[in-house]
């Protein structure tokens, strides 16, 4: 019994914090409420996982040990004591008050998203005739994807911020925007009477390497961080003041481990950080050059018709530049919070651009039957 009134209480909070914007959203003109449920769903996303990077750099992952719940309970509210008294016990432990606080309003949110997404597929069975069979089963697989990363973020917690665990983790969060985002722009609604024209002038090679590219990338950075490695090289450019410092990768890069220990269930050493950080740092340049690559040619190639695909274009050379600042300073200034968080958002970001200039990649036509026939 008191597990069922606990997950009753969380799907109450839940239902809360998911109906304040589908109120906004009942409430605005302009687009219909399918389309504006649908980018809300890529800005709470992102925002879920710019409040996650901030959970985990103020190390507030364990602020609640136990899941879904804290100490049981459905808020630190009613955890007070127990959190009182582990952090009496250990005030500079994993557990404390605000700690516990975020640790939880992560969670909130991540039952927000969870919560808007069955809206969503609601929304799809409702609009089942006018809109086919297609948005449904991709809000299906949508409401399946958000569901496994509940079950990666349970296990952060009771796998106790297992580095893998909390990567794949990031790694789901990241993939699940990214399937908003193409789930958010497709024209659903669009009349059956109209057929789009498509054509390519941005080559499909160079965007599949840039997806490429940044999603090891992307990979290379969240294990620097799961495993807080980004003070190992605490130079720049050079790491210990070696232009390619003493590297260990078979330990670096051996998976499957605990926090903080190695395979064997010794310490990790030093070298295998500074592995783990000089990989991601070595790396950027790869993305550098892609996505700069891939940036300049959509420049060329941006038209009046095409003036989205010139504004993303932009928009990720800016990013690019953002994520060499940021990267740079949580080096040179001992990884502050602001840089750090800024260097996730950015990630994030590039995801999100790199899917709208794929959509923007085309011309994007309207024709009548009558002229598709032709």
């Amino acid at each position: 019994m008191p597990t069922l009134v606990l997950f009753l209480e969380l799907a109450a909070i839940a239902i809360v914090f998911a109906g304040l914007p589908l109120v906004y959203l009942w409430t605005r003109p302009g687009y219909s409420f399918f389309q504006k449920l649908n980018w809300v769903l890529v800005f709470m996303t992102f925002d879920l996982i710019v409040f996650g990077a901030f959970t985990r750099l103020t190390d507030s992952g364990l602020g609640c040990p136990d899941w879904p719940g804290c100490y049981g309970a459905s808020n630190p509210f009613h955890a007070l004591g127990e959190i009182q008294q582990a952090e009496s016990t250990m005030p500079s432990g994993p557990v404390t008050v605000i700690k516990a606080w975020i640790e939880m309003i992560h969670r909130y949110l991540a039952m927000t998203v969870g919560a808007l997404i069955l809206v969503q597929v609601g929304v799809a069975f409702g609009k089942l005739k006018s809109l086919g069979k297609s948005p449904v089963f991709c809000s299906l697989g949508l409401l399946l994807l958000v569901c496994i990363q509940g079950a990666f973020g349970a296990w952060t917690v009771t796998l106790k911020l297992q580095p893998i665990i909390v990567t794949i983790h990031l790694m789901l969060a990241l993939f699940l925007l990214a399937c908003l985002t193409v789930y958010a722009q497709q024209a659903w609604e669009q009349s059956s009477s109209v057929h789009i024209l498509r054509i390519r002038p941005l080559p499909a090679q160079l965007l599949i390497i840039a997806f490429v590219v940044l999603t090891i990338q992307i990979f290379l950075g969240a294990w620097v961080s799961t495993n807080y490695a980004v003070l190992a090289c605490p130079d720049f450019p050079t790491c210990l003041g070696s232009v390619w410092p003493e590297t260990n990768w078979r330990e670096g890069f051996t998976l499957w481990r605990q926090l903080g220990l190695n395979a064997q269930g010794e310490f990790i050493s030093p070298t295998a950080l500074q592995t783990i950080h000089w990989a991601h740092r070595l790396f950027a340049l790869a993305v550098l050059i892609v996505l700069g690559a891939l940036s300049l040619k959509a420049l060329q190639l941006a038209t009046p018709v095409l003036s989205g695909l010139g504004r993303y274009a932009k928009l990720l050379l800016a990013i690019l530049l953002l994520q060499v600042i940021t990267g740079i300073s949580n080096v040179v200034f001992q990884w502050p919070l602001l840089a750090a968080l800024l260097h996730t958002a950015g990630s994030a970001a590039l995801v999100f651009c790199l899917v709208r200039m794929s959509y923007w990649a085309s011309w994007r036509l309207p024709i009548q039957n009558k002229m598709a026939k032709l």
